[in-house]
């Protein structure tokens, strides 16, 4: 009897033995489990095998994304170099612009002292009793040159001509507009005190005190040449604080270097690149 138990188990244990060996044989238990083994490792590997054509894949668009954006990188660098060459020019241009505007305003200053006066006596007696009219508004019959105080013309900061100022300047070009007055030629020169610009909403539209005397004496001339004053007639240019009347020593004295002057000049005067009348700038 017990070797036919050991028959019958080892019979019954056959039948549950698969293609990978039998569980109650050893060696049929390894193989299985080496079988399974083996298989996990394929799909390891062929898992690694496909994160890795990924990441490569990842890595070629990466690497051609890269290149694309170092060539428009280069190329906007060479569009920021080109433009900066272009500024350098501009400012180079306009050192040499402030330096001669620079002579010329020394010129005008010299001139007006001697005694110069280009206008006629109606249009110099009209100009006198405009200054009469209207406080803040000087007007020199000796040179005919005409002083503006800045709180005249603009409010504080501002290149905007105020409302009330309006018929002043029209009362000017009318002036300007009569006689042997049509002749002549105007400069409007701009000037500031010595503080910087330092508001925000004045900065966002004058950077400096440059920009805001050049942008006033503009607005003048633009004002002038609505009111008739043909504008081969007019210049404009702006000083800033390098021109002050009196030392900026408190609020007074810089009142009075915030200014807008008014040279006339005879139309033959090469003081202001005017030739007979024509401007040459």
């Amino acid at each position: 009897m017990p070797t036919f138990r050991v028959a019958l188990i080892c019979v019954l244990a056959g039948l549950t033995c698969g293609p990978i060996g039998c569980c109650c044989s050893g060696g049929g238990l390894f193989a299985g489990r080496n079988t399974r083994n083996n298989r996990l490792a394929q799909r390891r590997a062929w898992e690694l095998y496909r994160q890795n054509q990924a990441l490569q894949q990842q890595y070629g668009q990466n690497a051609g994304a890269l290149g694309a954006e170092t060539d428009q990188l280069k190329q906007q660098l060479g569009n920021l170099q080109t433009q900066n060459s272009q500024l350098q020019q501009e400012l180079n241009g306009l050192k040499g612009d402030r330096e001669d505007l620079a002579k010329r305003y020394q010129s005008l200053v010299e001139l007006s002292k001697t005694g110069t006066n280009p206008l006629s006596a109606g249009a110099t007696q009209q100009l006198t009793d405009l200054a009469k009219r209207y406080p803040g508004f000087e007007f020199d019959p000796k040179t005919g040159v005409s002083k503006f105080s800045d709180n005249v013309l603009f409010d504080l900061g501002s290149s905007d001509i105020r409302k009330d100022a309006s018929p002043l300047l029209t009362d000017f070009a009318r002036i300007m507009n009569e006689g042997t007055s049509q002749e002549l030629n105007i400069l409007v020169v701009g000037h500031t005190d010595d503080k910087p610009v330092v508001r925000a909403s004045t900065k966002s539209k004058h950077v400096d005190n440059w920009g805001l005397s050049t942008n006033r004496a503009n607005e003048v001339v633009r004002m002038l040449t609505h009111n008739g004053v043909k504008s081969a007639r007019c210049g404009a240019a702006g000083y800033g604080s390098q021109q002050p009347l009196v030392p900026n020593t408190d609020a007074t004295t810089r009142q009075k270097n915030r200014r807008v002057e008014i040279f006339v000049l005879a139309p033959n005067a090469s003081i202001a690149g005017w030739d007979n009348g024509n401007s040459t700038n």
